[in-house]
Protein backbone atom coordinates (compact mmCIF):
# COMPACT_ATOMS: atom_id res chain seq x y z
CA UNK A 1 0.00 0.00 0.00
CA UNK A 2 1.11 3.55 -0.76
CA UNK A 3 -0.01 6.67 1.04
CA UNK A 4 0.26 9.98 -0.82
CA UNK A 5 0.34 12.82 1.71
CA UNK A 6 0.63 16.62 1.98
CA UNK A 7 -0.98 17.35 -1.37
CA UNK A 8 -3.79 19.40 -2.83
CA UNK A 9 -6.00 16.50 -3.86
CA UNK A 10 -9.19 17.14 -5.80
CA UNK A 11 -11.29 14.02 -5.33
CA UNK A 12 -13.75 15.07 -8.02
CA UNK A 13 -16.01 16.73 -5.50
CA UNK A 14 -13.87 18.36 -2.81
CA UNK A 15 -10.29 18.99 -1.70
CA UNK A 16 -8.33 16.75 0.69
CA UNK A 17 -4.66 16.37 1.58
CA UNK A 18 -3.99 12.69 1.03
CA UNK A 19 -5.10 9.40 -0.48
CA UNK A 20 -4.19 5.73 -0.25
CA UNK A 21 -3.64 3.24 -3.09
CA UNK A 22 -3.53 -0.54 -2.85
CA UNK A 23 -3.61 -3.19 -5.59
CA UNK A 24 -4.42 -0.71 -8.33
CA UNK A 25 -7.33 0.99 -6.57
CA UNK A 26 -7.92 3.98 -4.33
CA UNK A 27 -8.57 2.88 -0.77
CA UNK A 28 -9.24 6.18 0.95
CA UNK A 29 -9.02 9.97 0.60
CA UNK A 30 -8.83 12.25 3.65
CA UNK A 31 -6.44 14.46 5.61
CA UNK A 32 -2.84 13.37 6.08
CA UNK A 33 -2.98 12.55 9.79
CA UNK A 34 -6.16 10.52 9.52
CA UNK A 35 -4.66 8.28 6.83
CA UNK A 36 -1.31 8.02 8.61
CA UNK A 37 -3.07 6.69 11.67
CA UNK A 38 -5.29 4.37 9.63
CA UNK A 39 -2.39 2.90 7.60
CA UNK A 40 0.78 3.21 9.73
CA UNK A 41 2.61 0.51 7.74
CA UNK A 42 1.99 2.09 4.32
CA UNK A 43 4.80 3.44 2.16
CA UNK A 44 4.65 7.24 2.36
CA UNK A 45 4.94 9.49 -0.71
CA UNK A 46 5.17 13.22 0.02
CA UNK A 47 3.33 15.24 -2.63
CA UNK A 48 4.95 18.43 -1.32
CA UNK A 49 1.81 20.48 -1.86
CA UNK A 50 1.33 19.53 -5.51
CA UNK A 51 -2.10 19.21 -7.12
CA UNK A 52 -3.57 15.79 -7.85
CA UNK A 53 -6.82 14.75 -9.52
CA UNK A 54 -8.21 11.69 -11.25
CA UNK A 55 -6.51 10.78 -14.53
CA UNK A 56 -7.83 12.72 -17.48
CA UNK A 57 -10.26 10.97 -19.82
CA UNK A 58 -10.43 12.29 -23.40
CA UNK A 59 -13.97 11.41 -24.46
CA UNK A 60 -13.44 11.65 -28.20
CA UNK A 61 -10.24 11.31 -30.18
CA UNK A 62 -8.37 9.02 -32.57
CA UNK A 63 -5.56 7.15 -30.81
CA UNK A 64 -4.40 5.14 -33.82
CA UNK A 65 -4.52 8.19 -36.08
CA UNK A 66 -2.42 10.07 -33.55
CA UNK A 67 0.17 7.29 -33.55
CA UNK A 68 0.14 7.21 -37.34
CA UNK A 69 0.56 10.95 -37.52
CA UNK A 70 3.47 11.15 -35.09
CA UNK A 71 5.77 10.04 -37.92
CA UNK A 72 4.15 12.21 -40.63
CA UNK A 73 4.85 15.85 -41.42
CA UNK A 74 3.52 18.18 -38.73
CA UNK A 75 2.27 21.05 -40.85
CA UNK A 76 0.55 23.12 -38.15
CA UNK A 77 3.82 24.84 -37.30
CA UNK A 78 4.58 25.67 -40.94
CA UNK A 79 1.38 27.19 -42.30
CA UNK A 80 2.02 30.90 -41.85
CA UNK A 81 1.84 30.93 -45.64
CA UNK A 82 1.45 28.47 -48.49
CA UNK A 83 4.97 29.37 -49.60
CA UNK A 84 6.34 28.49 -46.15
CA UNK A 85 4.52 25.14 -46.13
CA UNK A 86 5.82 24.19 -49.57
CA UNK A 87 9.40 25.06 -48.61
CA UNK A 88 9.15 22.97 -45.43
CA UNK A 89 7.84 19.91 -47.28
CA UNK A 90 10.56 20.18 -49.95
CA UNK A 91 13.20 20.31 -47.20
CA UNK A 92 11.69 17.26 -45.48
CA UNK A 93 11.76 15.21 -48.69
CA UNK A 94 15.50 15.77 -48.81
CA UNK A 95 16.10 15.36 -45.06
CA UNK A 96 14.08 12.13 -44.84
CA UNK A 97 15.64 10.82 -48.05
CA UNK A 98 12.23 10.01 -49.51
CA UNK A 99 12.68 7.74 -52.53
CA UNK A 100 10.85 8.40 -55.85
CA UNK A 101 7.39 6.83 -55.77
CA UNK A 102 7.28 6.77 -51.95
CA UNK A 103 4.22 8.37 -50.32
CA UNK A 104 4.74 11.35 -48.03
CA UNK A 105 1.88 12.29 -45.73
CA UNK A 106 1.38 15.43 -43.66
CA UNK A 107 -1.35 16.94 -41.54
CA UNK A 108 -2.21 20.26 -39.94
CA UNK A 109 -2.42 22.93 -42.69
CA UNK A 110 -5.11 25.56 -42.36
CA UNK A 111 -5.77 27.92 -45.27
CA UNK A 112 -7.24 30.52 -42.91
CA UNK A 113 -3.70 31.07 -41.60
CA UNK A 114 -2.04 31.52 -45.02
CA UNK A 115 -0.77 35.11 -45.26
CA UNK A 116 -0.43 34.79 -49.06
CA UNK A 117 -4.10 34.06 -49.75
CA UNK A 118 -6.80 32.21 -47.78
CA UNK A 119 -7.37 29.42 -50.29
CA UNK A 120 -6.97 25.66 -50.35
CA UNK A 121 -3.74 24.48 -51.98
CA UNK A 122 -4.21 22.44 -55.17
CA UNK A 123 -2.40 19.67 -57.03
CA UNK A 124 -0.49 22.35 -58.93
CA UNK A 125 0.87 23.89 -55.74
CA UNK A 126 2.04 20.47 -54.58
CA UNK A 127 3.52 19.68 -58.01
CA UNK A 128 5.95 22.54 -57.35
CA UNK A 129 7.21 20.48 -54.39
CA UNK A 130 7.47 17.12 -56.14
CA UNK A 131 6.33 15.36 -59.28
CA UNK A 132 8.07 12.10 -58.31
CA UNK A 133 6.59 11.48 -54.86
CA UNK A 134 2.85 11.16 -54.20
CA UNK A 135 1.95 13.76 -51.57
CA UNK A 136 -1.12 13.66 -49.31
CA UNK A 137 -1.60 16.68 -47.05
CA UNK A 138 -4.55 16.54 -44.65
CA UNK A 139 -6.22 19.73 -43.44
CA UNK A 140 -6.08 20.31 -39.66
CA UNK A 141 -9.74 19.32 -39.28
CA UNK A 142 -9.23 15.95 -41.00
CA UNK A 143 -12.22 16.52 -43.29
CA UNK A 144 -10.28 17.51 -46.41
CA UNK A 145 -6.96 16.74 -48.01
CA UNK A 146 -4.99 17.81 -51.05
CA UNK A 147 -2.76 15.60 -53.21
CA UNK A 148 -0.41 16.25 -56.11
CA UNK A 149 -0.58 14.99 -59.69
CA UNK A 150 1.61 11.97 -58.92
CA UNK A 151 -0.84 10.90 -56.22
CA UNK A 152 -3.82 11.40 -58.55
CA UNK A 153 -2.09 9.19 -61.08
CA UNK A 154 -1.42 6.48 -58.47
CA UNK A 155 -4.97 6.44 -57.08
CA UNK A 156 -6.49 6.55 -60.56
CA UNK A 157 -8.63 9.68 -60.22
CA UNK A 158 -9.16 11.74 -63.38
CA UNK A 159 -11.84 13.79 -65.14
CA UNK A 160 -13.81 10.61 -65.90
CA UNK A 161 -14.05 9.54 -62.25
CA UNK A 162 -17.53 9.73 -60.72
CA UNK A 163 -18.14 11.75 -57.56
CA UNK A 164 -18.75 9.62 -54.43
CA UNK A 165 -21.85 9.71 -52.24
CA UNK A 166 -21.40 11.85 -49.12
CA UNK A 167 -18.24 13.46 -50.41
CA UNK A 168 -16.70 15.51 -53.19
CA UNK A 169 -13.44 16.11 -55.03
CA UNK A 170 -12.94 19.55 -56.54
CA UNK A 171 -12.53 20.05 -60.29
CA UNK A 172 -11.62 23.05 -62.43
CA UNK A 173 -13.74 24.58 -65.18
CA UNK A 174 -12.52 21.92 -67.63
CA UNK A 175 -13.52 19.12 -65.24
CA UNK A 176 -9.95 18.23 -64.26
CA UNK A 177 -9.46 17.20 -60.61
CA UNK A 178 -7.71 19.87 -58.52
CA UNK A 179 -6.40 17.33 -56.00
CA UNK A 180 -8.77 18.47 -53.24
CA UNK A 181 -10.85 15.73 -51.58
CA UNK A 182 -13.60 16.29 -49.00
CA UNK A 183 -15.49 13.96 -46.63
CA UNK A 184 -16.26 10.51 -48.14
CA UNK A 185 -14.06 11.34 -51.13
CA UNK A 186 -11.09 10.99 -48.76
CA UNK A 187 -11.57 7.23 -49.06
CA UNK A 188 -10.47 7.48 -52.69
CA UNK A 189 -7.05 8.54 -51.42
CA UNK A 190 -6.73 6.74 -48.11
CA UNK A 191 -7.65 3.32 -49.53
CA UNK A 192 -4.57 3.52 -51.78
CA UNK A 193 -2.08 4.44 -49.06
CA UNK A 194 0.26 1.71 -47.74
CA UNK A 195 -1.51 -0.36 -45.05
CA UNK A 196 0.36 -1.40 -41.85
CA UNK A 197 0.71 -4.91 -40.46
CA UNK A 198 -0.23 -5.92 -36.90
CA UNK A 199 3.17 -5.12 -35.36
CA UNK A 200 3.22 -1.71 -37.03
CA UNK A 201 -0.25 -1.03 -35.64
CA UNK A 202 0.95 -1.92 -32.15
CA UNK A 203 3.97 0.36 -32.49
CA UNK A 204 1.69 3.25 -33.47
CA UNK A 205 -0.72 2.58 -30.60
CA UNK A 206 2.07 2.40 -27.99
CA UNK A 207 3.58 5.67 -29.27
CA UNK A 208 0.18 7.35 -29.15
CA UNK A 209 -0.57 6.14 -25.63
CA UNK A 210 2.78 7.47 -24.39
CA UNK A 211 1.93 10.76 -26.08
CA UNK A 212 -1.40 10.88 -24.24
CA UNK A 213 0.25 10.02 -20.92
CA UNK A 214 2.42 13.14 -21.27
CA UNK A 215 -0.78 15.22 -21.15
CA UNK A 216 -2.08 13.42 -18.05
CA UNK A 217 -4.48 11.17 -19.97
CA UNK A 218 -5.20 7.70 -18.60
CA UNK A 219 -8.42 6.93 -20.52
CA UNK A 220 -9.42 7.55 -24.11
CA UNK A 221 -12.66 7.09 -26.01
CA UNK A 222 -11.35 6.60 -29.49
CA UNK A 223 -12.44 6.06 -33.08
CA UNK A 224 -9.84 3.75 -34.70
CA UNK A 225 -11.57 1.41 -37.15
CA UNK A 226 -11.40 3.58 -40.30
CA UNK A 227 -7.90 5.07 -40.05
CA UNK A 228 -6.66 2.61 -42.66
CA UNK A 229 -9.54 2.21 -45.04
CA UNK A 230 -8.30 -0.95 -46.74
CA UNK A 231 -7.45 -2.66 -43.45
CA UNK A 232 -9.87 -5.06 -41.73
CA UNK A 233 -10.91 -3.41 -38.45
CA UNK A 234 -10.42 -6.75 -36.69
CA UNK A 235 -6.67 -6.13 -37.03
CA UNK A 236 -7.04 -3.00 -34.88
CA UNK A 237 -9.01 -4.94 -32.26
CA UNK A 238 -6.43 -7.72 -32.15
CA UNK A 239 -3.57 -5.20 -31.90
CA UNK A 240 -5.18 -3.72 -28.78
CA UNK A 241 -5.88 -7.15 -27.30
CA UNK A 242 -2.30 -8.28 -27.82
CA UNK A 243 -0.98 -5.11 -26.19
CA UNK A 244 -3.28 -5.74 -23.23
CA UNK A 245 -2.05 -9.32 -22.90
CA UNK A 246 1.54 -8.09 -23.10
CA UNK A 247 0.92 -5.52 -20.35
CA UNK A 248 1.82 -2.61 -22.65
CA UNK A 249 -1.39 -0.58 -22.41
CA UNK A 250 -0.82 2.73 -20.62
CA UNK A 251 -4.23 4.20 -21.52
CA UNK A 252 -7.63 2.59 -20.95
CA UNK A 253 -9.50 2.36 -24.27
CA UNK A 254 -13.24 2.66 -24.85
CA UNK A 255 -13.54 2.05 -28.59
CA UNK A 256 -16.04 4.17 -30.49
CA UNK A 257 -16.83 1.55 -33.11
CA UNK A 258 -16.98 3.36 -36.46
CA UNK A 259 -19.12 1.68 -39.10
CA UNK A 260 -20.34 3.16 -42.35
CA UNK A 261 -22.93 0.58 -43.38
CA UNK A 262 -25.53 -1.70 -41.82
CA UNK A 263 -23.94 -4.90 -43.10
CA UNK A 264 -20.72 -4.37 -41.13
CA UNK A 265 -22.62 -3.22 -38.03
CA UNK A 266 -24.78 -6.34 -38.09
CA UNK A 267 -21.72 -8.57 -38.48
CA UNK A 268 -19.98 -6.84 -35.54
CA UNK A 269 -22.97 -7.35 -33.24
CA UNK A 270 -23.51 -10.92 -34.47
CA UNK A 271 -19.96 -11.87 -33.51
CA UNK A 272 -20.44 -10.52 -29.99
CA UNK A 273 -19.31 -6.92 -30.33
CA UNK A 274 -21.40 -4.46 -28.36
CA UNK A 275 -21.23 -1.63 -25.85
CA UNK A 276 -19.57 -2.74 -22.62
CA UNK A 277 -17.94 -5.90 -23.97
CA UNK A 278 -14.32 -6.19 -22.84
CA UNK A 279 -12.19 -5.33 -19.83
CA UNK A 280 -11.45 -2.14 -17.92
CA UNK A 281 -8.39 -1.76 -20.18
CA UNK A 282 -9.94 -2.36 -23.62
CA UNK A 283 -13.69 -2.20 -24.00
CA UNK A 284 -16.14 -1.69 -26.86
CA UNK A 285 -18.23 1.45 -26.66
CA UNK A 286 -20.84 3.01 -28.95
CA UNK A 287 -21.57 2.89 -32.64
CA UNK A 288 -19.71 5.88 -34.07
CA UNK A 289 -20.86 7.59 -37.25
CA UNK A 290 -19.59 10.67 -39.05
CA UNK A 291 -22.53 12.96 -39.71
CA UNK A 292 -20.90 15.86 -41.53
CA UNK A 293 -17.64 17.73 -41.93
CA UNK A 294 -15.96 20.69 -40.26
CA UNK A 295 -16.66 24.38 -39.84
CA UNK A 296 -13.23 25.42 -41.09
CA UNK A 297 -13.61 23.50 -44.35
CA UNK A 298 -17.26 24.59 -44.74
CA UNK A 299 -18.30 20.94 -44.94
CA UNK A 300 -20.31 20.96 -41.70
CA UNK A 301 -23.95 20.59 -42.80
CA UNK A 302 -26.10 23.60 -41.91
CA UNK A 303 -29.86 24.10 -41.97
CA UNK A 304 -29.26 27.27 -44.04
CA UNK A 305 -26.34 28.29 -46.30
CA UNK A 306 -23.07 29.60 -44.87
CA UNK A 307 -23.10 33.34 -44.18
CA UNK A 308 -19.70 33.76 -45.86
CA UNK A 309 -20.46 31.41 -48.77
CA UNK A 310 -24.17 31.23 -49.67
CA UNK A 311 -23.40 28.72 -52.44
CA UNK A 312 -23.11 25.87 -49.92
CA UNK A 313 -24.72 24.48 -46.79
CA UNK A 314 -21.98 21.87 -46.29
CA UNK A 315 -21.95 18.13 -46.89
CA UNK A 316 -24.24 15.63 -45.14
CA UNK A 317 -22.45 12.29 -45.03
CA UNK A 318 -25.68 10.32 -44.44
CA UNK A 319 -29.30 10.70 -45.44
CA UNK A 320 -32.11 10.65 -42.87
CA UNK A 321 -32.97 7.12 -43.98
CA UNK A 322 -29.40 5.90 -43.44
CA UNK A 323 -29.30 7.40 -39.93
CA UNK A 324 -32.68 5.86 -39.11
CA UNK A 325 -31.45 2.45 -40.24
CA UNK A 326 -28.06 2.43 -38.51
CA UNK A 327 -29.04 4.15 -35.25
CA UNK A 328 -32.27 2.17 -35.04
CA UNK A 329 -30.48 -1.17 -35.43
CA UNK A 330 -27.79 -0.31 -32.87
CA UNK A 331 -30.34 0.91 -30.32
CA UNK A 332 -32.57 -2.12 -30.85
CA UNK A 333 -29.61 -4.36 -30.00
CA UNK A 334 -28.68 -2.48 -26.82
CA UNK A 335 -25.80 -0.56 -28.34
CA UNK A 336 -24.94 3.02 -27.43
CA UNK A 337 -24.49 5.51 -30.30
CA UNK A 338 -22.21 8.56 -30.56
CA UNK A 339 -22.57 10.62 -33.72
CA UNK A 340 -20.31 13.38 -35.06
CA UNK A 341 -22.35 16.55 -35.55
CA UNK A 342 -20.94 20.02 -36.15
CA UNK A 343 -23.65 21.69 -38.25
CA UNK A 344 -27.19 22.24 -36.99
CA UNK A 345 -28.59 20.71 -40.17
CA UNK A 346 -27.07 17.30 -39.51
CA UNK A 347 -28.00 17.51 -35.81
CA UNK A 348 -31.66 17.59 -36.82
CA UNK A 349 -31.28 14.34 -38.75
CA UNK A 350 -29.36 12.63 -35.94
CA UNK A 351 -31.89 13.57 -33.27
CA UNK A 352 -34.74 12.55 -35.55
CA UNK A 353 -33.20 9.08 -35.85
CA UNK A 354 -32.52 8.75 -32.12
CA UNK A 355 -36.05 9.87 -31.26
CA UNK A 356 -37.53 7.30 -33.67
CA UNK A 357 -35.35 4.57 -32.14
CA UNK A 358 -36.42 5.51 -28.61
CA UNK A 359 -40.10 5.60 -29.54
CA UNK A 360 -39.86 2.12 -31.04
CA UNK A 361 -37.70 0.65 -28.26
CA UNK A 362 -37.83 2.83 -25.09
CA UNK A 363 -34.70 2.72 -22.93
CA UNK A 364 -34.05 5.19 -20.12
CA UNK A 365 -30.29 5.02 -19.62
CA UNK A 366 -29.15 4.75 -23.24
CA UNK A 367 -26.47 7.47 -23.05
CA UNK A 368 -26.61 8.13 -26.78
CA UNK A 369 -24.56 11.20 -27.55
CA UNK A 370 -23.60 13.99 -29.92
CA UNK A 371 -19.89 14.36 -30.66
CA UNK A 372 -18.76 18.02 -31.06
CA UNK A 373 -22.26 19.51 -30.75
CA UNK A 374 -20.99 22.84 -32.06
CA UNK A 375 -23.52 24.74 -34.16
CA UNK A 376 -26.85 24.51 -32.36
CA UNK A 377 -30.14 26.34 -32.15
CA UNK A 378 -31.98 26.92 -28.85
CA UNK A 379 -34.69 24.41 -29.80
CA UNK A 380 -32.01 21.77 -30.39
CA UNK A 381 -30.43 22.35 -26.98
CA UNK A 382 -33.81 21.77 -25.36
CA UNK A 383 -34.41 18.68 -27.50
CA UNK A 384 -31.05 17.21 -26.47
CA UNK A 385 -32.08 17.50 -22.85
CA UNK A 386 -35.50 16.02 -23.55
CA UNK A 387 -33.93 13.01 -25.31
CA UNK A 388 -31.41 12.64 -22.45
CA UNK A 389 -28.44 12.82 -24.82
CA UNK A 390 -24.80 13.11 -23.84
CA UNK A 391 -22.66 15.99 -25.18
CA UNK A 392 -19.09 15.14 -26.19
CA UNK A 393 -17.61 18.66 -26.21
CA UNK A 394 -14.19 19.82 -27.40
CA UNK A 395 -13.71 23.16 -25.68
CA UNK A 396 -10.17 23.33 -27.14
CA UNK A 397 -11.85 24.01 -30.51
CA UNK A 398 -12.69 27.50 -29.26
CA UNK A 399 -9.00 28.37 -29.64
CA UNK A 400 -9.47 28.48 -33.43
CA UNK A 401 -13.21 28.63 -34.02
CA UNK A 402 -13.66 31.89 -32.10
CA UNK A 403 -11.89 33.58 -35.02
CA UNK A 404 -14.27 32.30 -37.70
CA UNK A 405 -17.62 31.26 -36.22
CA UNK A 406 -19.59 34.51 -36.61
CA UNK A 407 -18.19 35.08 -40.10
CA UNK A 408 -19.06 31.51 -41.15
CA UNK A 409 -22.60 31.21 -39.80
CA UNK A 410 -23.77 34.68 -38.76
CA UNK A 411 -24.17 36.28 -35.36
CA UNK A 412 -27.62 34.85 -34.58
CA UNK A 413 -26.70 31.18 -34.92
CA UNK A 414 -23.31 31.80 -33.33
CA UNK A 415 -25.05 33.12 -30.21
CA UNK A 416 -26.54 29.69 -29.45
CA UNK A 417 -23.54 27.61 -30.52
CA UNK A 418 -20.82 26.05 -28.36
CA UNK A 419 -23.43 26.38 -25.60
CA UNK A 420 -22.01 23.71 -23.33
CA UNK A 421 -22.90 25.52 -20.09
CA UNK A 422 -26.51 25.89 -21.24
CA UNK A 423 -26.60 22.15 -21.87
CA UNK A 424 -25.23 21.52 -18.38
CA UNK A 425 -27.88 23.83 -16.94
CA UNK A 426 -30.48 21.78 -18.84
CA UNK A 427 -29.23 18.67 -17.06
CA UNK A 428 -27.24 17.28 -19.99
CA UNK A 429 -24.05 15.36 -19.13
CA UNK A 430 -21.06 17.05 -20.81
CA UNK A 431 -17.71 15.34 -21.30
CA UNK A 432 -14.63 16.86 -22.89
CA UNK A 433 -11.99 15.82 -25.39
CA UNK A 434 -9.61 16.99 -28.09
CA UNK A 435 -10.52 15.10 -31.27
CA UNK A 436 -6.75 14.51 -31.48
CA UNK A 437 -5.01 14.66 -33.94
CA UNK A 438 -7.30 17.52 -35.01
CA UNK A 439 -5.89 19.23 -31.90
CA UNK A 440 -3.17 18.14 -29.52
CA UNK A 441 -4.63 16.09 -26.63
CA UNK A 442 -4.02 19.15 -24.48
CA UNK A 443 -6.38 18.76 -21.51
CA UNK A 444 -5.12 21.83 -19.65
CA UNK A 445 -5.58 23.91 -22.79
CA UNK A 446 -9.13 22.55 -23.08
CA UNK A 447 -9.79 23.48 -19.45
CA UNK A 448 -8.46 27.01 -20.03
CA UNK A 449 -10.68 27.49 -23.09
CA UNK A 450 -13.70 26.18 -21.18
CA UNK A 451 -13.09 28.69 -18.38
CA UNK A 452 -11.96 31.78 -20.31
CA UNK A 453 -13.88 31.22 -23.57
CA UNK A 454 -10.86 32.84 -25.23
CA UNK A 455 -7.96 31.75 -27.42
CA UNK A 456 -4.91 30.30 -25.69
CA UNK A 457 -2.20 32.69 -26.89
CA UNK A 458 -3.67 36.00 -28.05
CA UNK A 459 -6.58 35.76 -25.55
CA UNK A 460 -9.05 36.77 -28.25
CA UNK A 461 -12.52 36.71 -26.72
CA UNK A 462 -14.34 35.99 -24.59
CA UNK A 463 -16.84 34.33 -26.89
CA UNK A 464 -20.21 34.03 -25.14
CA UNK A 465 -18.77 34.51 -21.64
CA UNK A 466 -22.05 33.37 -20.09
CA UNK A 467 -21.11 29.88 -21.34
CA UNK A 468 -17.90 29.80 -19.28
CA UNK A 469 -17.42 26.86 -16.90
CA UNK A 470 -15.79 27.09 -13.51
CA UNK A 471 -12.40 25.39 -13.25
CA UNK A 472 -14.00 22.67 -11.14
CA UNK A 473 -16.68 22.05 -13.77
CA UNK A 474 -14.08 21.96 -16.55
CA UNK A 475 -11.95 19.40 -14.70
CA UNK A 476 -15.08 17.33 -14.10
CA UNK A 477 -15.82 17.26 -17.84
CA UNK A 478 -12.43 15.59 -18.36
CA UNK A 479 -12.91 13.13 -15.48
CA UNK A 480 -16.31 12.13 -14.10
CA UNK A 481 -18.17 13.53 -17.13
CA UNK A 482 -16.12 11.39 -19.49
CA UNK A 483 -16.51 8.37 -17.22
CA UNK A 484 -20.28 8.82 -17.43
CA UNK A 485 -20.06 8.79 -21.23
CA UNK A 486 -18.66 5.24 -21.06
CA UNK A 487 -20.91 3.91 -18.26
CA UNK A 488 -17.83 3.81 -16.01
CA UNK A 489 -18.59 6.48 -13.41
CA UNK A 490 -18.55 3.79 -10.70
CA UNK A 491 -14.98 2.73 -11.43
CA UNK A 492 -13.13 5.85 -12.64
CA UNK A 493 -13.18 9.64 -12.71
CA UNK A 494 -12.81 10.27 -8.97
CA UNK A 495 -10.28 9.69 -6.22
CA UNK A 496 -12.55 7.64 -3.98
CA UNK A 497 -12.52 4.20 -2.33
CA UNK A 498 -12.90 1.36 -4.84
CA UNK A 499 -12.10 3.49 -7.89
CA UNK A 500 -9.28 2.58 -10.27
CA UNK A 501 -6.06 4.28 -9.16
CA UNK A 502 -5.59 6.47 -12.22
CA UNK A 503 -4.37 9.95 -11.36
CA UNK A 504 -2.29 12.88 -12.54
CA UNK A 505 0.07 15.14 -10.60
CA UNK A 506 0.32 18.76 -11.77
CA UNK A 507 2.85 21.49 -10.98
CA UNK A 508 0.13 23.92 -9.84
CA UNK A 509 -3.50 23.96 -8.77
CA UNK A 510 -5.67 25.00 -11.77
CA UNK A 511 -8.25 26.39 -9.34
CA UNK A 512 -5.74 28.84 -7.88
CA UNK A 513 -3.77 30.17 -10.86
CA UNK A 514 -4.74 32.94 -13.25
CA UNK A 515 -7.30 31.28 -15.58
CA UNK A 516 -5.28 32.51 -18.58
CA UNK A 517 -2.26 30.56 -17.31
CA UNK A 518 -3.88 27.16 -16.79
CA UNK A 519 -2.33 25.96 -20.05
CA UNK A 520 1.13 26.76 -18.64
CA UNK A 521 0.73 24.23 -15.81
CA UNK A 522 2.98 21.21 -16.25
CA UNK A 523 1.92 17.58 -16.08
CA UNK A 524 4.54 16.14 -13.74
CA UNK A 525 3.44 12.52 -13.43
CA UNK A 526 0.70 10.27 -14.78
CA UNK A 527 -0.36 7.08 -12.99
CA UNK A 528 -2.57 4.28 -14.26
CA UNK A 529 -3.69 1.40 -12.08
CA UNK A 530 -1.33 2.57 -9.36
CA UNK A 531 1.67 2.42 -11.72
CA UNK A 532 3.53 5.44 -13.02
CA UNK A 533 3.31 5.63 -16.82
CA UNK A 534 4.79 9.11 -17.30
CA UNK A 535 7.27 11.30 -15.43
CA UNK A 536 8.22 14.70 -16.81
CA UNK A 537 11.65 14.71 -15.17
CA UNK A 538 12.52 11.14 -16.08
CA UNK A 539 15.65 10.80 -18.19
CA UNK A 540 14.85 9.86 -21.76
Amino acid sequence: MKLYIHGQVFTGENMVEAFAVDQGKFVAAADTETLRQAYPQAEMVDLEGRFVCAGFNDSHMHVLNDGYGLDSLHLAEHTGSLKEMKAYIAEEIVRRQIKPGQWLRGRGWNHDFFSDGHRFPTRYDLDEISTENPLCLVRACGHACVVNSKALEMIGVNRSTAQPDGGHFDVDEAGEPLGIFRENALDMVYSKLPQPNREELKTMLVAAMKHLNSFGITSSQTDDFVVFHALDYHEVIEAYRELEQEGRMTVRIYEQNHFTNLKDLKAFIAEGGNTGVGSDVFRFGPLKMLGDGSLGARTAFMSVPYADDPSTSGIPVYSQEAFDEMIGYAHEHGMQVAIHSIGDGILDRIMNAIEKALEKNPRADHRHGIIHCQITRPDQLERMARLNLHCYAQTIFLDYDIKIVEERIGKERASSSYNFKTLMDHGVWVSNGSDCPVELPNVLGGIQCAVTRSTLKEHIGPYLPDQAMTVKEAIQTFTIGSAHASFEENIKGKIAPGMLADFVILSENPMQVDPFKINEIQVLETWMNGNRVYCRNEKK
